[in-house]
């Protein structure tokens, strides 16, 4: 029994060993994606842009099982604003990243405001301070990426989507190696027993 626990917490500690690895990848592309945040804005577009085109063809391919034409004619209506939508994503980037960097400002100052107003409906000291920085944080980056505009298309999407790696990977990292302390820990004090 305890030769199997021993290979259990070597098997661990080796799979954590590699998910480390991973999250510095993961962190490595993000800071990539900072570096280079134009590039990543735009290629980013694409590939939504593509994905948008794939989910209209799904959604036109739903459509067919419709019970009813109204319904028919409302899912291919949205199937095909989903494919003209990813189309013009697609193939003009740059118009795309203007449009989705209008986007995320608005959603972020809309997200501001909302938070502060959930903050403010909680009772004091429920969270209400962690709130309110994150609704001044949200708001603050919103205006920020609004009021630059359309400058601010340059680096917003890579650089949101790069510090979302980053931060990815160095949350695999902490934990993997949380994982494979404990792995180790466990091996030992089974070893000794």
């Amino acid at each position: 029994s305890i030769m199997t626990t021993k290979s259990l917490s070597q098997e661990i500690s080796q799979r954590a060993g590699w998910s480390i690895v991973m999250g510095v990848v993961t962190a490595a592309v993000g800071v990539t994606m900072i570096v280079y945040p134009a590039a990543t804005s735009a290629l980013s577009t694409v590939f939504f842009g593509w994905c948008l085109v794939v989910a209209g063809v799904a959604q036109g391919i739903f459509a067919l099982s419709s019970e009813t034409p109204g319904n028919f004619f409302l899912k291919l209506l949205v199937g095909v604003l989903y494919v003209v939508s990813g189309l013009a994503l697609a193939v003009f980037p740059p118009l795309g990243v203007l449009t989705l960097t209008v986007m995320i400002g608005f959603m972020l100052v809309l997200e501001g405001v909302l938070e502060a107003v959930l903050a403010f409906a909680l009772e004091t000291g429920k969270g209400r301070g962690w709130l309110l920085f994150s609704a001044f944080t949200s708001l603050a980056l919103g205006v920020l990426i609004l009021a630059k505009w359309p400058a601010s298309s340059v680096w917003v999407i890579g650089t949101l989507l790069g510090a979302a790696l980053v931060t990815n990977g160095i949350t695999r990292i902490a934990v993997s190696a949380t994982v494979r302390q404990q792995a180790r820990e466990a091996e030992r004090f089974l070893t000794a027993a």
